[in-house]
């Protein structure tokens, strides 16, 4: 993710405002356990309020796992995590029926994915057959077996960390899959002083792994609320025909051979929305939309041959799109 993603916003934000104030309190508590990382922060609490799974990409030791963990725990909602193995089987993600002796009859026992906030870890170690189980649930909310559906409860988000240097074991995961992720995030390595920071708490016993004693912030019936209230924050026709024309341009750009479709379009608008809600304004600036298109799209775009063999990055390209797109006045 470029680092101009999430440039500082001008406007003055409605510091009364309900969710402002809440957002405020989580970044507080998460600031206790945590050092730095304040984009992916930020990125993830956007996912949250605007229905959208993360797919959280770095190399081992950057917090990846404990960034979820730790945003999970602000929550007060049910949490699961899954380990991705390459002998995981579907039916260790959705469930499957077991034989009850007593009520001589099958009954469905829940697998981990049946949960609010549902971190998978190393989620590109498991085989495709594996992942096929997550579309349905990602996209639609529920799971379907042997004719039966059943629905996830709501709230409920996909947080999937990946190591993007070892792929000895792993599999590439599918563009239909990768779609269904609102945010790519990429984590960076810690500033210098963020690492003396981090050596300091770990000398001073300061760090502790163990999250019991972070207090829930946020409710689930808060959060449900908050959802229903971002989608009445205003956004001008004129950001929204800036939206689909920097989508559009993705489609007919040469350096790439698969541009966004309109998921992408209506992710940077949602996630443009919720990013507005949590800065405090009712209302979506150019900003927003540009912080949120290089997370929403670096994933659902793909280079040329040629261009990766230059060793060139989607994020470049998104770059250059929004250089070459008019703002709107």
């Amino acid at each position: 993710m470029s680092e101009e993603a999430l440039p500082p916003d001008f406007p003055i934000p409605n510091t009364e405002n309900e969710l402002f104030q809440k957002i405020e309190l989580i970044k507080a508590e998460i600031g206790k356990k945590l050092v730095g990382q304040h984009q992916l922060v930020e990125l993830m609490l956007v996912g949250l309020l605007s229905d959208g799974h993360i797919l959280i990409e770095g190399v081992p030791g950057v917090a990846k796992t404990y960034t979820a963990r730790l945003l999970s725990s602000i929550i007060d909602a049910a949490f699961s995590r899954i380990q991705f193995t390459p002998d995981l089987m579907p039916s260790d993600v959705t469930g499957t029926f077991i034989y009850n002796a007593k009520l001589n009859d099958f009954e469905f026992k829940k697998g981990p994915i049946f949960s609010n906030v549902v971190l998978i870890d190393e989620i590109n170690r498991a085989p495709a057959k594996t992942q096929a189980a997550l579309f349905e649930c990602m996209e639609e909310g529920q799971v379907s077996l042997d004719g039966v559906t059943h629905t996830l409860e709501q709230p409920f988000i996909v947080l999937g960390t990946q190591n993007p240097v070892e792929h000895e074991g792993t599999y590439q995961l599918p563009e239909a899959q990768l779609d269904r992720f609102l945010f790519k995030i990429d984590v960076n390595y810690p500033t210098l002083e963020e690492e003396k920071i981090i050596l300091e708490w770990t000398s001073n016993n300061t760090i502790n792994k163990d999250l019991s004693d972070v207090k829930p912030v946020l409710s689930k019936a808060e959060l449900l609320k908050f959802k229903k209230d971002i989608q009445n924050i205003k956004i001008d026709s004129k950001l929204i025909a800036y939206i689909a024309e920097l989508v559009n341009k993705t489609r007919q750009d040469e350096q790439l051979y698969l541009g966004a479709s309109p998921r992408g379009s209506i992710g940077i608008l949602k996630a443009s929305k919720a990013l507005a809600a949590i800065r405090g304004r009712d209302f979506v600036t150019p900003d927003d939309i540009r912080a949120v298109t290089y997370p929403v799209l670096s994933h659902r775009i793909v280079l040329t041959p040629e261009k990766e063999i230059e060793g060139k990055l989607t994020t470049d390209v998104i770059k250059a799109i929004i250089e070459s797109v008019e703002v709107p006045r």
